[in-house]
């Protein structure tokens, strides 16, 4: 399919993406219009900071460079918009041609205001290190992804973990309004009182284009103080490692609040040409050190390295290589078990917002990598993903499979990402059908 892209760059300081308008084949498209019409056509709507990037330039190639190569949208024009209008503008040319669009964010964006001490309104397109680095130099901090490269929204509108939901909740129970570009070009701001507002805050990506957000904010205690300790054990320690995991650390769901356990299994063949290693960390807030009763009895288990060092929280990312100077891919697959706090998520009401799984104490993924532009190699990785996710669910005793939608592959159904109470898909559906009917947004995650 071949894509459009809206891209938020800095709309008056706030906004920050990509739209990007796309065909089900290149050919119907250049009978309907060529590259050359749509920026002759839609240009003169757009503002003077926006621009239209075609393909064979740089600036298209730079804008459509992704993380992953994995169902990658092809993408036919690039709209580089510069304020909410464009956005608008780029979305109603799309659907008068009846062509597919898609937002991308992450270019850059702007922390906009701060004036009541309690908010931040963030453009659409920030960065997690741009908002943390910004509210940091006010003695501020929100909760953001740990991986510093990616933007606030795009996790936002699927829940959104991060290391400080311990205190705060998700990155979606900070918002509190969101402006927000619909499916036919209009700009409403929602907020609690919309019926909107419980759809965007764990399903949000089917329901508009976020060009800003209003979230809440909080002071930064203990002069930001973190530190972390990290141990990489042989393969024969892995029960004991998970059984101590458990035991000391997640209890079930009270782990405390300024906690995060991370653990990976990798290959290193410097020091096991033949299994894999596990590295896990302990990261704790408010302290110089790991404190000993959570340290002492992962030090007790002989790991074959350890490392330990404090720092404030914008270190954490360099601490677990989620920093945004970190290569977009590693050389070896690895399986991924994130151990989040959860007291703040949990505080929630879970019928409260989109959003299904507050109850779940681990995030558990797969990670297979792979060099893009072999189609057999891709098929024999995403079989691989599959086979490791069946694996673990089989082990959960769960008797549905539940994903979080951010890390979802895309064959695991409605239910497994929105929740398996006949409600939930039945809201989302009756406020699909009225704030988008034509379902033009569908391209991550559908539930229609």
């Amino acid at each position: 399919m071949e894509f459009l892209a809206i891209a938020f760059a800095g709309v008056l300081g706030n906004i920050c993406s990509i739209l990007s308008l796309s065909t089900t084949s290149t050919g119907w498209f250049n009978s309907l219009c060529s590259p050359g019409d749509i920026s002759s056509v839609l240009g003169p709507h757009l503002s003077s900071g926006a621009h239209i990037y075609l393909p064979g330039s740089d600036q298209f190639t730079q804008a459509t460079t992704r993380w992953s190569a994995y169902q990658a949208p092809n993408f036919t024009v690039i709209v580089k918009v510069a304020t909410e209008s464009d956005v608008g503008e780029t979305v109603k040319y799309a659907n008068k041609q009846n062509i597919p669009f898609i937002a991308v964010n992450g270019g850059h964006g702007a922390i906009r205001s701060l004036e009541d001490g309690k908010t931040a309104t963030i453009g659409g397109g920030a960065l997690s290190k741009q908002i943390t680095d910004s509210l940091w130099t006010k003695g501020k901090q929100t909760v953001t992804g740990i991986c510093e490269c990616t933007s606030l929204l795009g996790p936002g509108l699927g829940g959104g973990h991060g290391i400080l939901q311990g205190r705060y909740g998700l990155i979606a129970d900070q918002f509190v309004s969101l402006n927000v570009v619909l499916a036919n070009g209009s700009l409403i701001t929602v907020g609690e009182e919309s019926d909107l507002w419980w759809g965007l805050k764990g399903a949000g990506h089917n329901f508009g284009i976020i060009t800003s957000a209003t979230t809440k904010i909080y002071d930064v205690p203990d002069d930001g103080v973190w530190s972390y300790i990290r141990f990489i054990y042989t393969h024969d320690k892995v029960e004991d490692l998970y059984e101590a995991i458990n035991t000391h650390l997640l209890k079930n769901g009270t782990q405390p609040v300024d906690f995060f356990s991370y653990s990976l299994f990798f290959n290193l063949p410097s020091l096991d040409p033949d299994h894999s290693l596990i590295a896990f960390f302990i990261l704790q807030g408010g302290t110089a050190s790991v404190e000993s009763q959570y340290a002492d009895p992962f030090k007790k288990m002989g790991p074959v390295m350890m490392k330990g060092d404090h720092g404030s929280f914008k270190d954490i990312a360099k601490w677990t290589d989620m920093a945004t100077d970190s290569p977009p891919s590693l050389n070896n697959s690895f399986f991924l078990f994130e151990g989040y706090s959860v007291q703040g998520v949990q505080s929630i009401p879970s019928d409260s917002t989109a959003f299904p799984h507050r109850e779940a104490n681990l995030l558990v993924a797969p990670v297979v990598t792979y060099e893009p532009g072999d189609k057999k190699l891709e098929s024999e990785a995403f079989q691989f993903g599959e086979t490791l996710r069946e694996i673990i669910f089989q082990g959960s005793d769960e008797k549905e499979m539940y994903s979080y939608v951010n890390y979802a592959s895309g064959n695991e159904g409605p239910q497994s990402w929105y929740g398996y109470e006949p409600w939930r898909l039945e809201k989302l559906r009756v406020l699909k059908e009225k704030y988008d009917p034509d379902n033009r947004l569908s391209f991550y995650a559908p539930f229609v």
